[in-house]
This record gives C-alpha cells, structure tokens and sequence, in this order.
C-alpha cells in the first residue's frame, strides 16, 4: 500500500474509515470508484474482445439483449390467436416483446366465423370445447353449434380487449427469412374499402391459421354450368333457406353428414352421394350424451346451477374429458376397445339401414376400422339417408348440367335448386403463400412429397417458424382447445428463453426432424389409421403417408411439457452461448426481488415455497441474537 499524488480526486469510502483518500490498496485505481447499486459497474476497458471477437455483454442474466426490439407476428385470430393473446402479453411482459395479430376475415373466430352451413356444429362436447381458462357454463346445447361457439370466441376478444392487436382484413402474402436482419420479411395485403400492401418485419412468426382452411370445390365436370344456387359448406350463405326446395348434397364427410342431416326435413328432395365407405358412428363422450349419443339442450336450472357452483361445472368438464382422453385406443388395431367401436358402429348402421340395403352395403366399411378416419357421428344423417325423399347415389356423378345432375350409373339429369359441396378442404400441408427459409428453400416445395416437423411445431431450415398445426399434429384426438394451449405454453417458453438467453434463431435439427418422422411413421404402422380409407390424416389420399400425431392426447402434452433446446440449431447474438451471462448478476440482485428464494423452494415448506416469509432486508429485526448471546454469562 501506498499513497499516490494529489492529482485524483480523494477516495470517499478510505476517508469513511479515517484514512487517506489518495492511499492505494490492493489492485483498484486510485481515486473514487462506482457503486453497484442500480447496476453492477462497468468500465469500458473491460469490453476487451477474445481471440475470436467475443466481447462480454452488459446485460443482467434475464435482461433480453440491448438494443434488439422483439416482435412476434401471429398469423390468425382464431381459436389459436385468440388463446395466444390470452396468454402472451402479461406472460412476456418486461421482455420487449411487441405482438400483433393478421387477420384475414372481417372478424375473428376462424373455422366458427366461416363455416355457417346448416347443421355445423362441432362433434365435441361443448364443455370441452372450451378452453380450460374460460369456463362457459351457459353452452345451449351437449353439442353446440358454430354460431354459439363462434360467439364465445368473439366475448373473449372483446373482454379481453385483444381487438387492440389484432388487424382484420390483413392477410398473408408471403414471409421470408432474411439472415442479415435475423428477421422474417412478411408481405400483408388488407382487402376492403381502404385497400393496402405493406411489409412487416418480425423475430418470431406464429402460424396460428388451422388446419381446415383451404376450402377447395369438387373436380365434377360442368360444376360452374349450374345456373341455381351453388355453394360450399365453408362459403355458405347464413340464413338461406332450402324450404320446400330441390337439393343435392355432394360429399359424405363430416360436413357433408351434418348437412344431410340437417336439412333433411325442410326440403322437398334430397339427392346425395355416397362413394366412399364411411363409419357413421355414436357421438363423442356419448356417456354423457342424450340417448343413443343424442345432442340435448341444457336447462335453465342446469345453466344457473352451473353458473353459480364453479367447481361442480369444473368437476363436470374433468368427467368429460376423461372420457375423450379415452378415444386413442380405438386407433390400435386387434384391440377389445376397436372391436367394440366396430360392433356398435356395424349394428347401428345395420339397423337404421335396413329399408335400403344398397346404400348399407356401399356405406359401411370392409377394410379399416372406425378409427381409420376422424369419427364421424352422425346424428339424424342415418336416418335421413334411409327416408323416402332422399334418393341415395352410389355411384360417381356423371356431370352437371345447368338445371341439375346426371348420375353415372343411371345416365339420368335429376332437377335440382340447389347443389351444396361438401367436399372438404386442401389437407395437403402445403402452404397457400410462399414462405421462404434459410437459403431460399421454400416450404411449399419441401413439402412436395411428403411434409414433415418436429412435434408438428417446428421445421428445419425455418427459423424461428412456429405452428399450431403443423405436419403430424394430433388432429384426430379430440377437442383442439387443450391441444392450442399447451403449444401456447410452449411458445411462450421458447420466447422466453430466446430473449433471457440472447437467442438469435433457432429451428429444429434435421436430424432430429428425421429421428420424430421415423418413430411416427414406424409406431404408425400399428393403427388403424393406416388401413385403406381416404383421410386427411393422409392428405385426402387412401395410401399416403400417414400424417398425424403417434400417441395419445396425454403423450403429446408431456412431449410439450418443456422446450428442449438441444433438438435446435440455435445462433447467438453475441456468438457465445454464454453471452446470457452477462455482467455475471441476476436481475433480482437490483430489483428488489428476493434473493434467498432458494431457501424456500428447497425446504419441504410448502406453505414458503408458495409464499415467501416476509423479513426486513435493511432493517435490524435480529441483531439481538447476537446481543443476547454476547451477554449471557458462560
């Protein structure tokens, strides 16, 4: 130690203690130093680069970068938008992160706003289709329709007030990755009156436009010849009426059984096809259906009851979704639970069909298993198949005419008002705009063959590319809601690290993309989903790959329970890894947040790990311990 000149300032903290303040001590500078009290000091000599050009940041472990705003762009407002706006704002508040919705309706509600066709409702229980923060016990009906369901979706915007980062009108032309910005370029077009194109730019994009989007009509030859009223399910005219009228139903998938069914008593005749063999089976979670899986509406008591005793309606919702957590195992072929889906199914077709025998023996399947396709239940369609004023085709149709159709095994035109195509959507994966990713590649195009993910979130080559319903997604197990929020859960997890941790991109290894493809389609082998019928778990195909998620509900959200970075190729801001750490401080150590948490965490308290004991961290509350130990006599 010695004393230096007087030329720096005296050293306030040496002459606290009565000595010199030009003494030097130890290694420190002469001279006043900084406090670490709002943040750890910081001299600029030490912002010396490594051999490799690494320079250590000055951010405290769970500040996001400097200067790097953080903005996610997520494509759709419906049941996935809707849940991530829930969530997102408060769960990444302090993190900078700005958010903003496209959508490409007028209104939210996705699938809900679109689809008003007579009889679409969804085939889950109602109090399952809910999502687990946002009870609804005033659901009308076991089964509720896509008006009432799309008015759920629509409270929860606005009481939420998530209007505020949603664009309607505003959709998708394109994204691409650009690897300079570490951004991706999004190209949006607004339709309506005040026309517009634009470029948006975003760290992480979220691809939250479902599946069953892309409606796509039938390849009948002379379809747009018809000069009456023609419509498809997912374009229908809300309220148009079919009373007394002559129609023909193209299509026998979901919406092509809801439609039959629902239409049946108001028109005069009712033509429809039946070309591929379907399983028409009892509802989901019929246990707690009306009779024989019928749909019932709820009484005013039961509502008020359900209202006013949450955790009964909760108790409810839990018995329910038990029974829907149930449905995989009808999957697996050679198993009690399929021989049962098969008798029921078989007998009720059988019974319900008997006065047309030609349509029982084209309808009901001889080579896969209930399970083969989503189960379609179909209340009310079996019967109006069997009625006198349907008139059931087995055959392909012939052509249209511009006053009706001709059917191929008869050569006959059938007068027609109107024709409703019920003929499904593009299950194809690919998507309707060009999404580019590293390189160049375009996602349309690696997916030309066969699409493939990691977890049905991610893919390779895609930076910082989410979806919600991607390749091998677990679209056949029932309610999707639950399925929405853990992906959400997840999501958020991942921006959470990507900002605590400095993360620049990160996509899914291709060899780890490769490894979850090859478990899928060799696990695969032993459902019955890979039996001849035409699904779109094989994009509409009888014989394709098979595209859906290898497991049950329950298996998926374990796999979703946490991210695992170490599936990703991930590049950092500052190069290293390690750059989170920083100044070498947590947050909390100038917050005013507890630093001695781990004290209550690691106690077998469970009342202090859920609550810290409060204690005075400035003041004197235990200096008499060693008070009163000093004085005691030995």
């Amino acid at each position: 130690m010695d004393s230096v000149g007087q030329t720096n300032p005296p050293n306030p903290v040496f002459e606290k203690y009565g000595l010199s303040g030009h003494l030097r001590l130890g290694s420190n500078t002469p001279g006043p130093h900084p406090s670490s009290t709002t943040r750890p000091v910081h001299h600029p000599e030490w912002d010396e680069p490594s051999d490799r050009g690494y320079i250590v940041p000055d951010n405290l472990i769970n500040e996001p970068p400097s200067n790097k705003p953080f903005r996610i762009i997520m494509m759709g407002a419906g049941a996935a938008g809707i849940d991530f706006l829930h969530y997102a704002p408060s769960a990444l508040a302090g993190l900078g992160v700005d958010i903003v919705c496209y959508e490409k309706n007028a209104d939210i509600g996705g699938t809900w706003y679109e689809n008003r066709y007579p009889g679409c409702a969804c085939d889950v229980p109602s109090v399952a289709y809910t999502f687990s923060w946002r009870a609804n016990p005033h659901w009308s009906s076991f089964y509720s329709g896509a008006k009432e369901i799309w008015e759920y979706l629509k409270q929860i915007a606005v009481d939420e007030g998530m209007m505020e980062y949603i664009q309607l009108r505003t959709r998708v032309v394109s994204a691409t990755w650009d690897e300079c910005k570490s951004k991706w370029v999004v190209k949006l077009r607004r339709d309506g009156p005040d026309v517009a194109e634009w470029e948006d730019e975003c760290d992480v994009f979220l691809n939250g436009s479902g599946f069953l989007n892309a409606w796509k009509w039938p390849d009948t030859p002379g379809l747009h010849s018809f000069q009456g009223d023609l419509f498809h399910t997912a374009a229908y005219p809300e309220g148009f009426s079919l009373k007394d009228k002559r129609v023909a139903v193209i299509g026998s998938g979901s919406s092509g059984v809801q439609v039959v069914a629902a239409i049946h008593d108001a028109v005069s005749h009712l033509y429809t096809w039946v070309r591929s063999p379907v399983w028409i089976t009892t509802a989901f979670a019929k246990r707690f259906a009306g009779k024989d899986g019928q749909n019932f509406d709820y009484t005013p008591k039961q509502k008020e009851d359900f209202d006013l005793d949450r955790e009964k309606y909760h108790r409810y919702k839990k018995s329910v979704e038990h029974d829907l957590n149930q449905q995989f195992k009808l999957a697996l072929r050679d198993t009690a639970e399929s021989d049962e889906a098969l008798a029921s199914s078989y007998k009720g077709m059988c019974t319900d069909l008997a006065s047309k025998p030609y349509v029982r023996d084209a309808i009901i399947p001889k080579t896969f298993n209930v399970a083969c396709r989503r189960p379609t239940p179909g209340n009310g369609y079996l019967e109006a198949l069997a009625s006198n004023k349907t008139t059931v085709f087995t055959e392909r149709i012939q052509s249209i005419t511009p006053t009706g159709v001709i059917d191929s095994a008869t050569g006959i035109e059938q007068p027609v008002d109107v024709i409703i195509c019920a003929t499904g959507f593009d299950t194809s994966f690919r998507p309707r705009f060009p999404i580019i990713g590293l390189n160049g590649v375009d996602l349309a195009e690696k997916w030309a063959t066969s699409p493939t993910s990691y977890l049905a979130i991610g893919v390779d080559g895609f930076p910082n590319y989410f979806t919600y319903s991607g390749p091998f997604a677990p679209v056949g197990h029932g309610s999707i809601l639950p399925i929405i929020s853990h992906l959400t859960n997840y999501f958020i997890q991942v921006v959470k690290r990507m900002r605590r941790e400095h993360i620049r991109r990160l996509s899914p290894k291709a060899s780890i993309v490769r490894d979850f493809v090859e478990h899928a389609q060799t696990y695969l082998r032993r459902t019955c989903w890979v039996d001849p019928c035409s699904s779109w778990f094989k994009q509409g195909s009888a014989d394709g790959p098979v595209i859906i998620w290898p497991g049950s509900r329950m298996a998926y959200f374990e796999a979703l329970r946490t991210p695992t970075l170490s599936d990703y190729e991930i590049e950092y801001w500052s190069g290293n890894r390690f750059g989170y750490l920083g100044s070498g401080f947590v947050d909390a150590e100038f917050s005013g947040d507890s630093i001695t948490w781990y004290l209550d965490r690691y106690s077998d308290n469970r009342a202090w790990a859920e609550k810290e004991p409060w204690f005075d961290t400035e003041g004197d509350e235990f200096a008499y311990v060693s008070e009163q130990a000093s004085g005691q006599k030995i």
